[in-house]
């Protein structure tokens, strides 16, 4: 069997959370599929990229992602997976599409010419693929309502998590000493912008014991301006730092120095560093709504993310509060060993075979 299959967001030098879902999903496909070959189709601005990294498989190659070229490729693989919520033009004989969120149709987090360019291009993806797959259920939920499509139409499959690696003692005092991390901090993990609610999680950490710092390791996006005029504008903006984007390495040892991970997001299809951090064995407090609460299940403390009082009181339990952190801790590392990327690629393999069965 063959499947091409969307891969545009899998490489670059500093991937999104989709694009990493997007890059493991497909290694793990390569892996556990031998026998299928898959044809990782790159848009015109990440082909020559995607030539500079090795393949993920012999099973798999590339080729460029372009209407013009399409026609053939249809005419010889008999389906076509939109990784990121888009689909080319041409039809394929089964088509299917990934949706991580709609969090641009539902709240202000973008432009409003952003969210109507976002919103044309979700109702056209989800019209013309075969199958949905969701990587919630709040997300297939969002699917269901805002666009339409029929229940029968969408398989949920969540994503794996990349355990957090250890390290030794050394390199994680050296560590702390390079990036001058010498008091106990909270960590975020994602973009700055409003959706992340980080002008709340700034009002949190003002109730905190001044010994308290927050850590923020992620690049800048909507709101940013008004989120870093929060921050200098605070009482805690001595213990607030904003680290911007920094390398994966950087991100791995920061879980493994923090002391939690604050993480009370408005609105999030899935939220991978909350399992990133209970691998790591931090306590998790996160929003209680949204995909994050069904990723963190009983393993996290669950808060409003509208009560900044709430969240300091949850942070403050995280820290303080020994029995309960290693309650959070135990939990959370059994919660994220179960979430991994051989199941999602087993059941994305079932949808394909489903689809191409029927189509025969």
């Amino acid at each position: 069997m063959t499947a091409a299959l969307d891969a545009s967001y899998s490489v670059g030098p500093a991937l999104s959370g989709v694009g990493v879902s997007c890059a493991r999903l497909i290694g793990a496909l390569a892996k556990e599929a031998p026998e299928w070959r898959f044809v990782l189709c790159y848009r015109a601005n990440r082909f020559f990229r995607s030539l500079l990294e090795p393949r993920p498989g012999p099973n798999t190659s590339r080729r460029l992602l372009e209407e013009l070229l399409n026609a053939p490729l249809a005419r010889r693989v008999p389906l076509f997976h939109g990784l990121n919520q888009r689909l080319p033009q041409r039809r394929f004989r089964r088509s299917v599409a990934t949706f991580h969120d709609l969090f641009v149709i539902t709240g202000d987090y973008s432009t409003r010419e952003f969210r109507g360019r976002f919103t044309a291009l979700a109702r056209d993806t989800a019209g013309r693929a075969d199958h949905i797959v969701a990587v919630s259920a709040h997300t297939a939920g969002q699917v269901e309502r805002l666009l339409g499509v029929e229940r029968s139409r969408i398989s949920v499959i969540h994503h794996g998590v990349d355990p957090i690696p250890q390290f030794a003692a050394e390199d994680l005092a050296a560590f702390r000493r390079r990036w001058a991390l010498e008091r106990p901090f909270l960590l975020h993990v994602g973009a700055v912008q409003e959706r992340k609610n980080i002008r709340r999680l700034v009002e949190a950490v003002e109730q905190l014991d001044p010994q308290i710092g927050l850590v923020l390791a992620g690049s800048d996006g909507y709101g940013a301006a008004e989120i870093h005029a929060r921050i200098a504008a605070s009482a805690a903006r001595s213990r607030i730092r904003a680290l911007g984007y920094v390398e994966r390495g950087v991100v791995e040892r920061l879980y493994r120095t923090a002391i939690a991970l604050a993480f009370p997001s408005l609105d999030e299809g899935f939220g991978l560093p909350v399992l990133e951090a209970m691998s790591a064995g931090l306590p998790v407090v996160t929003s209680n709504r949204s995909g994050l609460a069904e990723v963190a299940g009983d393993a996290a403390l669950l808060v409003d993310p509208a009560d900044a009082e709430a969240i300091g009181a949850a942070l403050e339990r995280a820290i303080s509060d020994a029995e309960l952190r290693k309650d959070l801790i135990d939990k959370g590392q059994a919660r994220a060993e179960a979430f991994r990327w051989s199941r999602a690629a087993a059941e994305t393999l079932a949808v394909y075979r489903r689809l191409l069965g029927a189509a025969s």
